[in-house]
């Protein structure tokens, strides 16, 4: 696809131009969030909560399974976190960051809230391309179908990731279908196999990302995770994501049931 994706700043307030370009192609990508010795202090702070599950037995948080891989050199690490600012006073202070707060606006609603609580929470997701391990890319998917497991109306989301290493286009990593977050809700459901199929499409877009960068797109926009051709450290890319929601306030907790579609098979979701 001939598209060059473009890249803003994001301020306390989004720009006209901002809210255009995400309206038009469902996801946006801002340049330099956070600071270097944020990303530095938001891996430490995300690999400390990790070792101390690890270390107690957790496999599951708010009935949220957790993602199990080891490592490079075989040792057992978790690969998808969920609810991770619950258990981080620097995580939970970085989702009051007003700049976040100015996402909200992306959806017409006043109804709109950061689920720190709610879907799963923070989620710390860890890609790496070795030979152990488990989570190395993720098929074509829209966040949209959970609703539906639920019993619930599909509501308007928004996944914001904050990344945490360097990942080029040539490394793999997301790509997304712009424009496809206005298909019919038959499309948003169908259009592919949702999680199954990891073709390219040739109308795919690939972001050229770098640690501290923000990316934001529409649950119902189609997108995949591609895997790194590399193998080993230059592969590894670690990235948050946090739900924009609207709807009735549904919190999580240590009582809460795992969904049902988590009991479908190994499905990633985000």
């Amino acid at each position: 696809m001939d598209f060059d994706a473009k890249t803003f700043t994001l301020g306390e307030q989004l720009t006209p131009e901002q809210k255009a370009y995400f309206d038009q192609y469902g996801f946006i990508h801002f340049k330099n969030f956070i600071s270097k010795e944020s990303v530095e202090t938001f891996k430490k702070e995300a690999h400390r909560v990790e070792k101390e599950w690890l270390e107690a037995g957790i496999d599951k948080m708010n009935g949220i399974p957790l993602k199990f891989g080891k490592d490079e050199k075989g040792n057992p690490m978790i690969q998808r976190l969920c609810f991770l600012s619950q258990h981080s006073a620097i995580l939970h202070e970085y989702l009051q960051d007003p700049r976040l707060k100015a996402l909200l606006t992306l959806i017409p609603d006043n109804a709109n809230r950061i689920g720190e609580d709610e879907k799963d929470g923070l989620v710390f997701n860890h890609y790496v391309n070795a030979d152990n391990s488990k989570f190395s890319q993720m098929g074509w998917h829209t966040d949209s179908p959970r609703d539906l497991f639920l019993g619930q109306k599909i509501l308007k989301m928004l996944n914001v990731g904050t990344h945490l290493d360097d990942c080029p286009m040539e490394n793999g990593g997301l790509r997304v279908l712009p424009g496809t977050h206005k298909l019919s809700k038959m499309k948003v459901l169908f259009l592919k196999k949702q999680f199954i199929d990891h073709n390219p499409d040739k109308n795919e877009v690939g972001l050229n990302i770098e640690a501290g960068d923000l990316t934001v797109h529409d649950g119902d926009l189609w997108h995949r995770v591609e895997v790194c051709p590399f193998t080993g450290e230059k592969s590894r890319r670690r990235v948050m994501y946090f739900p924009i929601v609207q709807g009735k306030y549904q919190p999580k907790d240590e009582k809460s049931k795992t969904p049902f579609y988590h009991k479908l098979g190994k499905l990633v979701v985000k």
